[in-house]
């Protein structure tokens, strides 16, 4: 607030105030305010003086002093001849008007020592008070000592200075009673030929408010006539978009002449008056569409102009009064050049956002437009190129999937260069537009996949994740690239630093190495990544077992030494050298240096799930190779060297050099890899050289079947029957409502009657959510309906008065608890007896966290002095009114659970006693989206894992694990775990679980 009332003098230079407003400021500033007043917080109440007129609101600003001694203290200063000691007490008393206060007594004093000062400051803070006190008593009539302003208003008027007319011209505009206006008529009018131009844009407005007034066209009856005039001798661009706009609201025909006269300057005008241009051929071809021909022409023409903003609303223009292709191309290509062309990254998503809406409507057009569209990735910006490559992907056929493949591919080899820090989360989001681009076209992928294969080895574990999957995913959907995959998968191996990455590729090796080269191959590789054998060196020194202890808590430095493809001067492969020492912290120094690759470094970190991939991927190459190997001894001499390999994992797992031993889980696998090479078995082999393949296979189809049902749902569009009625019922009561008010209600029924909105004051719903505050036998009964939206709960609060008394100064008192906070002033309220009252309350929501709203109803009566208070019924927010099923991917799912550091451990306690009913009641109850597929959940076993997703209303994410077995008793056990990334939404799920968990479903 202290800023909205600034102390800043103006100098009495007449140049002052020529350029200090533009057009658009003049119709949001405060009358008496150089600064801007909130749009969502002021409203103007020129339009009616009826005693159904909407009341002025303005800004409320908390103001914790006491009204009887500070009003004192405030008149003390104003009666004084200091102008600081003014300013300050002139603030103080608007901001208790702002408050609700009324400070009659103030008025005298203000008329008699602060209307004669000719500071400044002091005259804007004025206008300031005047703007806000009450000038009508209660029937409506104009207060007698009114009058006295009016002579100050004139000379305001005709004072030397322009910057005073023009403040003043401002606030009255701002002024709907009659008997102060009317005086000052002359004096405006006589303004509007005031030498400076920040007077003449004041005066219009002026003469603009007046004549909008219920009896205006009264008393200015040739307005329209004078700003006619006025508009073509006008040489300020600001005041001729003010002329054209009052021409526009009051005279439209002389608006329209004015525009077609001079059709061939509209490109020439400034930018102010474009903007208003567009907006009154908007309006008039809603009215007349027969002469939408002759206005395009003026939009097409406004296309070339320099200023941004007008041609981003001519592309506006264009799309919503035409959908032929010559305007809807001619709009796309104006957004896209936008695009290119404005640095503010604001503006850059708003023109991707039209952009995606013509590609609901027109993609047909927006198809040729898609390499345009891709210019927009050279943004630095990583949510403007998420949302450019989600429009793009969605544009793409046959005829462009080359020429996106070929830009994206660029856009990647871009990302090498480190330059930026988060090149890698740029480089993850390109390559899952390939993936998506070679699924849906697989003759591309053979271009793409080499090209991405060079980044296995890549820093960002997300990147190199992506690329593995996207790898393992084409190596089966495009069975003629699969020996080029496998022998580039070979040879970039060395490369891979993930663990993650290198178990995925592991499999990969395991299934996809089908000749005796590949398995031979692929055996190789492995093994020169694992090093020489043994994994350790133990000393049996015993002088050197002080030195181990003494170095237990160093560094155990292993020198690694790989191998890795290195690019000739000719583009050829040729394989490199390159040793590096790499740290792993152990318990126990091992003294030995060893050559080791990539799965030997991991190895000796303590990854035994990574050392039990390894076993198994060896053992299935070995049982591949007994299929295409005719030579005996070879395949004996392959088995001995990896059932070498795997016992010397297993002797690592099980010493003391390591961090912590091998889990059972590993052990159990390893073990399981070393009897099946002992003994085959012709029914295990089959197992594992076709069941995963087949596993695989299964779950490709049901994602893309997924995928297909995903796309399907977003196609379907409600339609309505022809025959079927439309009931217009806001044009039933026009009266009151604005234009643009009139079409959004239109545009809401239309929306009721082709299914696309559901009126939330349907009956039936209201009733189902209307709660009950107090008991039917207090002398106040309340109930309430609770709508959430978003960020906002709205109470409907319902008063009854069911005494034969009047109650006088009602107050509805509410207070919260949680993230929810009061918005509104409580108000006093007089009933009637017998009667009853609306009381509507507004709660802003910050976090999705189950909050308390509680309070209570303080009244009084003409008997009893003292206030009578009737406790309300608490009311609870549901944290399932903010939540809703989302979808994400399970590397996603991971990475998220993986990070969020809020989890609550929920014990499954539950009547229900079939795991499948007992999941599908948990996500009844918790309105989340089961992400593991439903093929995965086939079947009996007596146990059941599943994964759930949600998001906030806020951007959260809500993940949830549920694991349940059945126990010998026949009841189900085990743990449902959610996970966040706020502590408020894991708290309040979990209790949302313990409630529901036990009813059936």
């Amino acid at each position: 607030m202290r800023n909205y009332i600034s102390s800043t003098k103006y100098p009495k230079s007449p140049s002052i105030g020529r350029d200090l407003y533009s057009p658009q400021d003049l119709l949001r500033y405060s009358p008496s305010s150089n600064l801007p007043t909130p749009r969502t917080v002021t409203r103007a109440a020129s339009s009616s003086l009826s005693e159904n007129m909407e009341k002025s609101c303005s800004l409320l600003v908390h103001f914790d002093k006491g009204t009887p001694a500070l009003a004192n203290e405030i008149k003390g200063s104003l009666e004084g001849n200091d102008d600081t000691a003014k300013v300050d007490a002139m603030k103080k008393a608007i901001m208790l008007l702002l408050n609700g206060e009324t400070l009659p007594q103030l008025f005298i004093t203000i008329i008699r020592y602060v209307l004669p000062s000719e500071d400044h400051t002091v005259q804007k803070l004025l206008l300031l008070y005047l703007e806000n006190i009450e000038k009508t008593d209660s029937k409506g009539k104009i207060l007698p000592e009114m009058i006295l302003i009016c002579q100050n208003l004139r000379n305001n008027l005709q004072h030397p200075n322009e910057y005073i007319r023009g403040v003043t011209l401002r606030f009255l505009h701002r002024i709907c009673e009659i008997e102060i206006i009317e005086p000052l008529i002359p004096s405006i009018l006589a303004n509007l030929e005031h030498r400076n131009p920040f007077v003449r844009r004041n005066a219009i407005l002026a003469v603009n408010a007046i004549y909008k007034l219920p009896q205006g066209d009264h008393l200015l009856v040739d307005a329209p006539e004078m700003i006619e005039k006025v508009l073509s001798t006008e040489a300020d661009q600001s005041a001729k978009r003010n002329a054209f706009l009052m021409l526009y609201t009051c005279a439209q025909d002389r608006a329209i002449n004015y525009l077609l006269t001079h059709v061939d300057k509209v490109s020439d005008w400034g930018e102010p008056l474009q903007m208003v241009v567009l907006d009154l051929i908007r309006k008039v071809c809603r009215t007349n569409k027969g002469e939408k021909g002759k206005y395009i022409k003026i939009i097409i023409s406004l296309l070339n102009v320099p200023s941004a903003a007008v041609i981003f609303e001519c592309a506006g223009t264009l799309v919503s009064l035409s959908s032929a292709p010559t305007a809807i191309r001619a709009a796309s290509n104006t957004y896209c050049q936008l695009l290119v062309t404005q640095s503010d990254n604001n503006v850059k998503l708003i023109v991707l956002d039209r952009l995606d809406e013509l590609k609901s409507s027109h993609r047909d057009i927006m198809v040729d437009m898609i390499m345009d569209v891709l210019r927009a990735l050279s943004s630095p910006n990583h949510d403007i190129r998420r949302k450019t490559l989600d429009i793009v992907l969605d544009l793409i056929t046959p005829r462009n999937i080359n020429e996106v493949v070929l830009t994206l591919k660029k856009e990647v080899v871009k990302t090498q260069s480190g330059e930026l820090e988060k090149d890698g989360e740029y480089r993850q989001m390109l390559i899952q537009a390939i993936h998506s681009c070679a699924v849906k076209f697989p003759e591309v992928a053979g271009t793409v996949v080499h090209v991405l294969m060079d980044f296995l080895g890549d820093s960002n574990v997300a990147s190199a994740m992506d690329v593995v999957v996207f790898v393992r995913e084409i190596i089966e959907t495009n069975p003629k690239l699969r020996v080029s995959i496998v022998t580039r998968l070979l040879d970039t191996f060395y490369q891979i630093r993930s663990a993650r990455v290198c178990s995925c590729a592991l499999w990969i090796v395991s299934e996809y190495c089908l000749s005796l080269s590949e398995v031979e191959s692929g055996i190789t590789v492995i093994k020169q990544c694992l090093g020489d054998l043994p994994f350790y060196l133990a000393s049996e020194d015993g002088d050197n077992t002080n030195e181990s202890s003494r170095r237990s808590q160093q560094v155990n430095s292993i020198t690694v030494s790989s191998k890795r493809p290195a690019i000739l001067a000719d583009g050829t492969y040729a394989t490199q050298s390159a040793a590096s020492e790499t740290a792993f912290p152990a318990p126990t120094l091992v003294q030995t240096t060893l050559n080791s690759g990539n799965l030997r470094s991991l190895l000796l970190t303590g990854d035994f799930f990574l050392g039990a991939v390894v076993a198994c991927t060896l053992t299935r190459l070995v049982l591949c190779l007994t299929a295409v190997q005719t030579l005996k001894f070879e395949v004996n001499k392959a088995t001995t060297q990896v059932l070498l390999i795997i016992v010397s994992m297993l002797q690592l797992g099980q010493s003391s050099f390591l961090p912590h031993p091998i889990d059972n889980d590993s052990y159990d696998r390893i073990v399981v890899c070393i009897r099946l090479l002992c003994n085959p078995d012709e029914q295990i082999k089959k197992i594992w050289l076709q069941s995963c393949r087949e596993s695989f296979v299964q779950m490709l189809v049901e994602k893309q079947q997924q995928e297909t049902e995903e796309i399907k749902a977003k196609a379907q569009v409600l339609h309505a029957q022809p025959d079927d009625l439309i009931d217009f019922y806001h044009l039933k009561s026009r009266k009151g409502m604005s234009q643009l008010e009139l079409e959004d209600e239109v545009q809401d029924d239309l929306k009721r009657a082709t299914g696309e909105f559901v009126n939330e004051g349907d009956s039936v719903n209201k009733l189902n959510r209307i709660l009950q505050l107090t008991g039917f036998s207090d002398p106040v009964y309340a109930e309430a309906y609770v709508t959430v939206h978003h960020y906002d709960i709205i109470l409907d609060v319902t008063i009854i008065n069911r005494t034969k008394e009047t109650l006088q100064n009602l107050c509805l008192e509410l207070a919260t608890m949680g993230d929810l906070k009061l918005v509104e002033r409580p108000q006093n309220y007089t009933l009637a007896p017998e009667s009853s009252k609306q009381i509507k309350a507004n709660i802003k929501v910050s976090s999705t966290e189950t909050g308390v709203i509680f309070g209570n109803i303080v009244y009084e009566t003409s008997n009893v002095l003292e206030r009578n208070v009737v406790v309300l019924n608490d009311i609870h927010i549901d944290i399932m009114d903010y939540i809703s099923p989302a979808v994400c991917s399970d590397t996603a799912y991971r990475s998220m659970w993986a990070e969020f550091e809020w989890e609550n451990k929920v014990a499954v306690n539950t009547v229900i006693q079939d795991e499948k009913e007992f999941l599908d009641h948990i996500i009844k109850s918790t309105n989340m989206k089961c992400l593991t597929p439903p093929s995965a959940l086939e079947g009996c076993c007596g146990f059941l894992a599943a994964n759930l997703y949600a998001k906030s209303v806020f951007g959260e994410d809500a993940l949830v694990n549920l694991s349940v077995e059945k126990q010998a008793d026949g009841k189900l056990g085990g743990y449902i775990r959610i996970r966040s990334k706020t502590q408020g939404i894991a708290l309040s799920l979990g209790d949302k679980i313990t409630l529901k968990q036990k009813g059936g479903a």
